[in-house]
């Protein structure tokens, strides 16, 4: 299966700059990750031949100490190619932006609830994510378009984690991920950090 790049979580004043209140209060209450590959190897990583059943107490150890508790990363414009155009509206200036729900480093990813199937190519299958947004003053919906196609947005996710899950790897073993709640998902413009668009879980 291909798996997005490795993600990199930064902390920096414009990725904080002009937040929803209601998704500042949740990502101050939530764990700040620093390294989503970390999160994902301690809580569903695998265990080397070696000192198995020690290895496999310390990730359930890990999970018991993570599952329902809010979790919070940034997404940085380079990894941000889980975001496509959706239905658009130039007068309005409103539009849609599609965000896969699939965030992956080294084999394995969070996912927000899991996939029950694969495509064609092994892919595991997720529904989008719709999330409204709306152009910054001054801004053409061809502009955005070519913002997203150069992923040059930044998301911000608060998520909670409930499990892990696994599917049949085509040509045989098995793909796997982290299943979980995304809470809520900001969108902003990188260079200036100005949010564009907001989803929360109902």
């Amino acid at each position: 299966m291909r798996w997005l790049v490795p993600l990199l979580l930064i902390s920096s004043q414009a990725a904080f700059a002009d937040v929803d209140q209601k998704f500042a209060k949740m990502r101050d209450s939530a764990e700040k990750l620093g390294s989503l590959s970390e999160f994902i190897d301690n809580y569903g990583g695998s265990c080397g031949p070696l000192m198995t059943a020690q290895c496999e107490e310390k990730r359930k150890e890990f999970r018991r100490g993570a599952d329902g508790r809010k979790h919070y990363m940034i997404v940085t414009e380079d990894s941000a190619s889980v975001l496509s155009m959706g239905d658009a509206n130039p007068i309005s200036g409103e539009f849609v932006l599609n965000m896969t729900p699939f965030f992956a480093a080294g084999d394995s990813a969070i996912t927000h609830g899991a996939p029950s199937k694969t495509d064609a190519n092994g892919n595991a299958i997720l529904p989008y994510l719709r999330i409204n947004a709306k152009l910054p003053d001054g801004w053409t919906m061809q502009l955005m378009n070519r913002q997203v196609q150069a992923r040059a947005l930044r998301i911000q996710v608060v998520f909670t984690p409930e499990g892990v899950w696994s599917l049949p790897k085509k040509g045989g073993g098995s793909i796997k991920g982290i299943k979980t709640r995304f809470d809520g998902v900001i969108v902003q413009i990188g260079r200036t950090g100005e949010t564009i668009g907001m989803w929360y879980a109902k």
